[in-house]
């Protein structure tokens, strides 16, 4: 399993724009002890705002990238065999649970239906985790909270959560930034000169306007940030968006040419 888990003081406050009042919904959901979920199009801020948040709450960050693979063991623990003993072992939800923290569970959409369930205590007013095989019940702490996160564009019914669960959370939307805050953040995360991050900004922008069409996700604020940074360091602009942009996002050659003919036209 693909988990992270990072003390305050391992925590570094990374560059973050707010996007709306994203910030002071956070702050008011944690101090009602209440859970958040996140959605928005790849690499549009979702993680960094919950890092971000994890930093100002001083609160350890337990991440847990889902898929299908995940099972409940995976977020609440097992037992694990040691020397003559078997004993229990926490997984990254039941250390959150049970020492507080923000678990944060990314791509929330991508697990099992059979590990969404576990949830379902801990993200009402009960608060509570049950560890069946544990014989033990946990009670959340004030300094717990619990946020997940997916992708609404993945359009599949069979990757969509449930009513039951979607509406257990305070939900927020968040997309690419307007483009002077885009460009902002581009300068900041790469250095790169103001009228080059235009440049990348605006060509964003239009592969944006061609998804769903051509596109099954549109160019991500990370593969600007990727692209800008190649520049930067002295990289051909052209080159530097065929591999930080057109290549990530698409694998059909006309999409590809018609890609670069927008790339010409941006850079000449």
């Amino acid at each position: 399993m693909n988990a992270k888990i990072l003390p305050p003081e391992n925590l570094t406050t990374p560059y973050y724009l707010p996007h709306n009042n994203e910030i002071d919904l956070f702050n008011h959901a944690f101090n009602k002890q209440l859970p958040v979920l996140i959605k928005g199009p790849t690499g549009c801020g979702k993680t960094r705002f919950v890092e971000y948040m994890a930093k100002k709450l001083d609160l350890p960050l337990y991440t847990v990238a889902c898929h299908d693979d995940l099972t409940s063991s995976d977020l609440v623990g097992r037992h694990l065999i040691q020397g003559q003993n078997t004993v229990w072992n926490d997984g990254p939800l039941t250390k959150a649970v049970r020492h507080g923290g923000i678990c944060y569970l990314d791509e929330f959409v991508e697990a099992r239906k059979d590990t969404t369930v576990i949830l379902h205590p801990l993200s009402d007013d009960r608060r509570i985790l049950p560890l069946e095989r544990a014989g033990e019940i946990l009670k959340a702490p004030k300094n717990f909270m619990l946020v997940v996160s997916y992708n609404p564009g993945y359009k599949n019914v069979f990757k969509a959560l449930k009513p039951s669960t979607r509406q257990r959370f305070l939900a927020m939307r968040f997309n690419y930034p307007k483009a002077a805050k885009e460009q902002e953040i581009v300068m900041k995360e790469s250095g790169i000169a103001p009228f080059r991050a235009q440049q990348l900004v605006s060509l964003a922008n239009a592969f944006r306007n061609i998804k769903d069409q051509d596109l099954e996700e549109g160019a991500s604020t990370r593969l600007l940030v990727y692209t800008a940074q190649l520049i930067e360091s002295g990289f051909n602009p052209i080159d530097a968006c065929i591999a930080g942009l057109i290549e990530p996002l698409t694998d059909d050659e006309e999409t590809i040419d018609a890609l670069m003919s927008v790339v010409q036209a941006t850079f000449g």
